[in-house]
């Protein structure tokens, strides 16, 4: 077993009718997905299946562990670079370090972000991947022009060259004309992929092969739910991703769930519910719907959310993704519970650290249903490599299909483009214009505090 749902609602029952009219919809889009996929038309559906383009991914991973690098930096932001930190983290701390590489995606820009990086990593011993999809991300591009000129400050322009890698759809894009004209090495990144769906493609398959990560059991497991999920004749309400979508919209339609929550318990989960929220939002944030995606992580934020997910508003679809994780790590020696007297911690005597977070996660899955709220357990087994292909393509599937519920494109973000037009006028000097025109009249308050 890779993953195993279960919804637990006591609502469900009173909204039978709008359940089935919503699996009728999730067979609708299951149709049409096994039609995307048999006709090579999305790339995300057919990745799994694929081993043609590993060779050229693993060949350029070779070349740059042979120029004798210690590290490897990442620079990309949003999809490309939220998936690839989510399989860096699947094994904790310890991950690539049999392959000798330390792998640093620094995809949030900040000024002292990227300081550090130019002045803690040795540029002889550091190699750079850029990814951006479209070639001309200002983030990435701000970055890569930034470390390149670094390293060649250091090293010249020549074995600067060498310390860079160009992941970018083709065509005359700024990052590309730059490529050329430095004679970088560059990967092509399919045009028809969205970056929030590119983390099985070399997006996320080349930075992860040089930190010993195991893509061929990623798309394993994502190849397994899509297999699974995509079989003639398959019966939504038997498919987790789409009843989980028909769960979704239901809630949402009837009960106002407005918010969808993903609460991991597991710190190498962590970045992977932050990969979900991007996929999330940016994929059905349109036309005033969606709903807006919570990352959480357990059991730390039980005691910074719960109190509001189990006594405040009932606006939440929760969701767990809970390892099983009974019987392991450091256990409570019962000589030490017992030193604390009267009993007060004989439910630690004996029990190990595992069976403490099992046990919260239970609890807080049951204490949510005691509530009313719609919660939905996946419960795995591992949390490895195939693991997370499974989860990664459930919760695409899941994307995909509840944007078929509400009639909406999964694969563009036309609202994004503003923020982007006004931060370049901003930098060229006529966004203080642009932002007076087109700014509502409204309460203005500037409140200054100066230390003397």
């Amino acid at each position: 077993m890779l993953y195993r749902q279960t919804i637990r609602w006591a609502r469900a029952a009173e909204l039978a009718l709008a359940i089935d009219a919503g699996r009728e919809r999730a067979q609708e889009a299951l149709d049409a997905l096994r039609r995307q996929r048999d006709d090579d038309r999305r790339p995300y559906l057919c990745l799994p299946a694929r081993t043609d383009d590993l060779p050229a991914i693993e060949a350029r991973a070779e070349a740059i562990r042979a120029s004798g690098v210690g590290d490897v930096v990442v620079l990309g932001t949003g999809g490309s670079s939220l998936g690839t930190r989510a399989l860096l983290a699947l094994d904790g701390p310890a991950l690539g370090a049999s392959s000798g590489l330390r792998v640093h995606v620094p995809d949030n820009l900040g000024a002292t972000l990227m300081d550090a990086v130019l002045r803690d990593l040795d540029p002889a011993r550091t190699h750079f991947i850029a990814v951006s999809k479209s070639g001309g991300t200002a983030e990435t591009v701000a970055q890569t022009l930034t470390a390149f000129e670094a390293v060649s400050a250091a090293l010249g322009p020549t074995r600067a060259a060498q310390a860079f890698t160009l992941v970018s759809e083709p065509g005359d894009s700024p990052l590309r004309r730059l490529a050329g004209q430095w004679g970088v090495a560059t990967l092509d990144h399919d045009p028809a992929l969205g970056g929030r769906y590119s983390v099985m493609s070399v997006v996320g398959a080349l930075p992860a092969l040089l930190a010993g990560f195991d893509i061929a059991a990623l798309r394993r497991g994502a190849r397994r739910v899509l297999d699974q999920a995509l079989a003639p004749g398959a019966d939504p309400a038997r498919v987790p991703a789409a009843e989980a979508a028909v769960l979704g919209h239901v809630a949402g339609e009837a009960a106002g769930a407005a918010i969808a929550v993903l609460l991991a318990y597991d710190d190498r989960l962590a970045p992977f519910t932050r990969w979900w929220a991007q996929l999330w939002a940016e994929s059905l944030g349109k036309r005033g719907l969606g709903s807006t995606p919570v990352a959480a992580l357990g059991p730390v934020d039980q005691h910074s959310q719960l109190q509001l997910y189990l006594d405040g508003p009932g606006d939440k679809l929760i969701s767990l993704v809970k390892p099983v994780t009974a019987g392991t790590g450091p256990r409570v020696a019962p000589a030490l519970a017992a030193g604390a007297g009267e009993g007060r911690l004989d439910y630690l005597s004996g029990r190990t650290i595992g069976d403490l977070v099992d046990a919260e996660a239970d609890a807080t899955a049951e204490a949510l249903v005691r509530r009313g709220r719609p919660v939905r357990v996946l419960t795995i087994d591992r949390v490895d490599a195939e693991t997370l292909g499974a989860l990664m393509m459930h919760f695409m599937l899941e994307t995909v299909i509840t944007a078929h519920l509400i009639a909406v494109d999964p694969f563009d973000q036309p609202a994004v483009e503003e923020g982007k037009q006004l931060t370049r006028a901003a930098l060229r000097g006529t966004g203080d214009a642009l932002a007076a025109a087109a700014m509502p009249a409204g309460l203005v308050s500037d409140l200054g505090v100066s230390a003397a």
